[in-house]
């Protein structure tokens, strides 16, 4: 038990967590409690235009066409299109765009270009500036890099309103050009190619590997959609006002002051106001439709984010720090539950628990996590029996290790189910931290930094609501 608790110890510094989702919790009181972050304290932890990449070098026209592979397989230039999401990459020697977007007139100033010299050069130096080759790798330096523009673009925004247009082209520019990596992330099929003379030969032909030709250009529409949401909070009908500013004599009718612990503990964020006699019906209807379209992108978000987490390694040192008795993890009482009980029901045991608050649910979330695991292994280990009578032993221990991991599944799930908004446990930062797969890399931390968005816009837009509500009562 000792060992898994100290698991955090492994991390990296080069690692940088991502905003937990924890204080979402306090965002709103009618949302229910992934990485993502909180309106207002997004990064409290460190959850183009140009055609160019700038991670990799154009291809020529010997690339990936060698008449024989190092397999043995004839390699293909170019392949027909593949149904998978997005049309296929074809091997030219210009990079291909994965989706096409609006180039934006504004044109790099020295400053930016600097910056961008500055980002790609942390990049291959994986963040290590001694160069000593001591950083960390490819992957976790791109997630940082998502992760910390976000922060830089969205970090300062506060409130419903469009972005600034430098913001807005800092963020397409920049993630065009982390995207671009993608661009050359492919996998390689056999395929047939008939000739006139009815002779075939077999080629190995490239076209964007599955997981990123599926989700990437899903999450492109979702970035695309939420700009597009603050885009539309041009001319509104509400207003803000910082804490500070707000005299003391203020009349409580002609600005209402939401009341709950996430003000009063962050005190920094803007007050929405309303008229005194609240928004017009049009206004309101229009503020519902814009909470559920963001609600709607936080699902998808945090359905491809947990389902890339889902893909990933268990890196070795997570299943060496987990605890050697399952039933040590979890408590007598949870696993008296578990193993006894003949109709196992999963939200009969959450209400025993009496979770109260969120860091008490992750705490319990890793707890069931790290026994799920362990009984797991002890499953999967294979002993050598001299007599039958051992032999017997093993098999019932193999049926009772794998009857309380399913469990223990399920529980988790039915934990998760019922608390959304829950930050991300240890073994999904484990896995984040010990990535070495920059694709994955790079649509994880895409989803992540999109759900924590869609989250605060949505929070954001119920505060507006709440406001009104609260002020047609009073007139």
């Amino acid at each position: 038990m000792d060992s898994f608790s100290n698991a955090g110890d492994l991390y990296d510094p080069g690692y940088h967590p991502s905003p937990s989702s924890g204080d979402q919790l306090d965002t709103s009181t009618t949302e229910a409690t992934g990485y993502s972050t909180l309106s207002g304290d997004s990064f409290g932890y460190c959850r183009t235009n140009s055609g160019t990449s700038a991670f990799s070098e154009p291809t020529d026209d010997n690339s990936c066409s060698d008449e024989h592979s190092t397999l043995g397989w004839p390699i293909a230039k170019s392949v027909a299109s593949h149904d998978v999401g997005i049309t296929s990459l074809v091997e030219t020697k210009q990079p291909i765009k994965v989706v096409d977007k609006k180039s934006d007139a504004h044109e790099p100033s020295d400053s930016e270009i600097e910056m961008m010299k500055e980002r790609f050069s942390k990049l291959l130096l994986g963040e290590d500036m001694s160069g000593s080759g001591k950083g960390v790798c490819t992957a976790v330096a791109i997630s940082n890099a998502i992760t910390n523009l976000y922060a830089t673009v969205f970090g300062q925004n506060l409130r419903l309103e469009p972005l600034l247009p430098e913001k807005k082209s800092m963020w397409r520019r920049e993630m065009d050009c982390l995207l671009t990596v993608c661009n050359y992330i492919v996998e390689f099929i056999p395929s047939c190619q008939i000739y006139q003379d009815d002779k075939s030969i077999e080629l190995m032909t490239s076209r964007p590997r599955s997981d990123i030709s599926m989700n990437l250009p899903a999450l492109q529409k979702l970035d695309t959609m939420l700009l597009d949401i603050l885009e539309s909070f041009k001319e509104s009908e509400f207003w803000y006002v910082d804490e500070g500013n707000l005299p003391l004599n203020t009349n409580p009718t002609g600005s209402f002051r939401r009341v709950i612990q996430r003000k009063e503990e962050k005190w920094w964020l803007p007050v929405p106001c309303v008229p005194p006699g609240g928004l017009s019906e049009k206004s309101r209807k229009q503020l519902q439709h814009k909470r559920d379209c963001a609600n709607q992108i936080h699902k998808a978000a945090i359905a491809i984010n947990s389902s890339i987490l889902a893909e990933m390694e268990i890196p070795e040192t997570y299943i060496s720090a987990l605890p050697k008795s399952g039933r040590a993890s979890l408590g007598d009482a949870i696993y008296r539950y578990m193993y006894s009980t003949v109709n196992f029901c999963p939200d009969h045991l959450l209400d025993c628990l009496n979770i109260t608050s969120e860091h008490e649910a992750l705490e319990t979330a890793d707890r069931i996590e790290a026994s799920m695991y362990t009984w797991r292994r002890k499953a999967g280990t294979n002993h050598s029996k001299s007599s039958w009578e051992m032999v017997k032993e093993l098999m019932v221990d193999t049926e009772k290790n794998n009857l309380l991991a399913a469990r223990a599944e399920t529980l988790l799930l039915c934990l998760k189910q019922r608390y959304p908004e829950l930050p991300q446990t240890t073994l999904d930062t484990c896995k984040i931290q010990y990535n070495r797969d920059v694709g994955q890399a790079i649509l994880e931390s895409y989803s992540r930094v999109l759900e924590g968005l869609a989250f605060n816009i949505a929070a954001w837009v119920e505060d507006v609501l709440y406001v009104d509500k609260s002020m047609k009562r009073q007139s």
